[in-house]
């Protein structure tokens, strides 16, 4: 693939530094420096994905964008990819311009939500996701800029930039890069590309607009249902009734008792659901400017935090030491159809 088949605007600077500087200028970072993508590697990144410059990706109709493979592979040089990093931002991106994810409002919305990249099958061992310790801190180069390409593309491609068409109160550090794996060789049950259709040796990406993680811990149950019960009790913590999909991290050393009971991953959901559910008057009293005659508090009716117990979306992840979990809420609040997570197979390279 020649370099001139590149459609993007080239420029000349004097040496790296002032690349990278220029990029300040530009206000096309992060806030971090960035890689500069000289044409000769973008070329690289494409052929790496088997994609054309001007392959689309996915578009943003609202906003009247159209997300180029070219552009895709510029900002992933940028964020400091590897060539082989490419497929799984491609199909990442693909994933996230699903209507159903809702791309437009978890980009746009005040509440700050970050765009997770969970990585599954070979892939994710052959680029050396992290799936274990400091899972969500910084780890590997692979979790860090993988996860990093997705928010510059959101914001160079896609317009998303603080205080433009991002209008995040608060945002997360999730926002600089929220990319992780799960521990498929760990976990007794199907990992989560498997559960939704695909073959267990295919590599997939499943995308998920959620907020800050919130960890919790229990270092005295020694039963699945007390380690629940505390799970249940962080979900609560942060819910609204009727949420979409919620992501509940489960460490090793608490899957270990719920492992040696036997519990399923089903039965794990179901506990969740029941223990979740609470009447209209407490969802009133935690979110005190709530209604309680509102049709979607349901008076004295009993509510979950979600609407099905499929809606918790559970994964086994993070270190080897400590009875720690960990909850990620999705965007949206009450609104569980206000955007759903997407899993996509990553084409064979």
């Amino acid at each position: 693939m020649p370099s001139s088949s590149l459609s993007s605007q080239t420029y000349q600077v004097p040496d790296t530094v002032e690349a990278i500087e220029f990029y300040y200028e530009k206000g096309l970072t992060d806030g971090l420096p960035v890689v500069p993508p000289t044409p000769d590697r973008v070329v690289e990144f494409l052929q790496a994905a088997k994609k054309q410059p001007g392959d689309v990706l996915g578009t943003i109709p609202t906003r009247k964008r159209e997300i180029t493979a070219e552009k895709v592979a510029i900002n992933a040089i940028m964020a400091g990819c590897l060539p082989e990093y490419m497929p799984v931002v491609a199909t990442a991106i693909e994933a996230m311009c699903q209507d159903q994810f809702n791309l437009h409002g978890t980009s746009a919305s005040t509440a700050g939500t970050g765009h997770m990249v969970i990585v599954h099958g070979p892939i994710a061992r052959e680029l050396d996701i992290n799936c274990a310790n400091n899972l969500f801190g910084p780890t590997k180069r692979s979790n860090a800029t993988i996860g990093r390409a997705i928010r510059l593309i959101l914001m160079n491609v896609c317009g998303s930039v603080p205080g433009v068409l991002d209008k995040s109160t608060f945002g997360h550090p999730g926002k600089y890069s929220y990319c992780i794996a799960e521990n498929e060789e760990l976990s007794p049950w199907e990992p989560l590309h498997v559960e939704r259709g695909l073959s267990l040796e295919t590599s997939a990406v499943t995308v998920l607009a959620g907020n800050a993680p919130l960890q919790g811990d229990d270092h005295v149950s020694h039963t699945a249902e007390g380690i629940l019960t505390s799970i249940a009790n962080g979900i609560l913590a942060q819910a609204y009734p009727n949420c979409g999909e919620f992501m509940v991290l489960i460490s090793p050393e608490l899957l270990g008792h719920i492992r040696d009971e036997g519990w399923s991953k089903k039965d794990v959901r179901n506990f969740l659901f029941e223990a979740t559910k609470r009447p209209g008057p407490f969802w009133n009293r935690r979110l005190a400017s709530w209604d309680p005659n509102d049709p979607q508090m349901g008076g004295e009716d009993i509510t979950a935090a979600v609407t099905s117990p499929d809606d918790f979306m559970i994964l086994v992840a993070g270190g080897s030491a400590g009875g720690f979990f960990c909850t990620v809420m999705p965007w949206g609040g009450g609104r569980g159809s206000a955007t759903k997570s997407v899993t996509l197979a990553i084409p064979n390279i």
